[in-house]
């Protein structure tokens, strides 16, 4: 295949950046798509022109790097995959593909397609883990957990931490992420000790980082590439004022 791509092109933090246009050719449909910019990064690099830089790592949908807005949607067109699980058989010959970075305060490009997404980072230092001397290995059924507890504690678990729900957000929150965060760990009785101090700093740090508030649009859900639900944002809200009834900060 022969495509156009409209790339966000950034030198750096303080460039103001741009929109510059790409055609790469001799796409194959089984290609990823960040193969399909490998591809590209070759054809420029043998021009003597400096590589669209982009965030990747295991390239298996696990690690959340691949962070692009393609086509004005997080991730691409497809739902329940992350950019690297995209496939170029998802377009066709002769299209004109938009590529950006995730678009959020909190999230400030670092260069061309790469964004500091640290904030998450610090979010999860402020009171994401279990703080307690667990001592040797416990047997796996050593601590009885219900089933439909623990499928919910697993369900939230598995956000990745991409930002996806940052970028699809009309208010740049981050609620989906921390509310992943939390209910993994307040569902769980590894999780009870801290779990009223936890809550609160984990919002407070993500009110600092900048992330906006939540409306209830739906948007996070509806991009997510692991389908983490609205629901954990209630379970949140509920955490947070359980808290803060007893909170010594009031």
């Amino acid at each position: 295949m022969n495509l156009t791509l409209k790339i966000w092109r950034q030198k750096n933090a303080q460039d103001k950046g741009k929109m510059e246009s790409f055609n790469v050719s001799d796409v194959s449909p089984d290609m990823s798509f960040l193969e399909m910019l490998d591809v590209l990064n070759e054809q420029l690099t043998r021009k003597g022109i400096d590589p669209i830089h982009f965030d990747h790592d295991c390239r298996e949908g696990i690690c959340g790097m691949c962070s692009m807005v393609i086509n004005g949607r997080p991730h691409g067109p497809k739902d329940l995959i992350t950019t690297c699980q995209l496939h170029m058989r998802s377009f066709k010959e002769g299209d004109v593909i938009s590529i950006e970075p995730w678009r959020a305060g909190a999230f400030p490009v670092i260069k061309d397609l790469v964004v500091d997404r640290t904030s998450f980072d610090r979010i999860i230092q402020a009171g994401g883990y279990v703080n307690v001397n667990t001592g040797g290995i416990p047997d796996a059924n050593a601590i009885p957990i219900a089933k439909k507890i623990a499928d919910e504690a697993m369900d939230a678990a598995a956000c990745i931490g991409c930002g996806a729900c940052v970028a699809a957000c009309k208010n740049a929150s981050a609620m989906l992420f921390v509310s992943a965060k939390v209910s993994q760990l307040a569902l769980l009785p590894q999780g009870q000790v801290e779990r009223q101090t936890r809550v609160e700093k984990m919002v407070a740090q993500m009110d600092k980082e900048g992330f906006g508030a939540c409306t209830n649009t739906g948007a996070c859900e509806a991009e997510c590439p692991k389908g983490i639900s609205l629901t954990n944002i209630a379970r949140l809200n509920r955490e947070f004022f359980s808290a803060k009834l007893t909170s010594d900060n009031i």
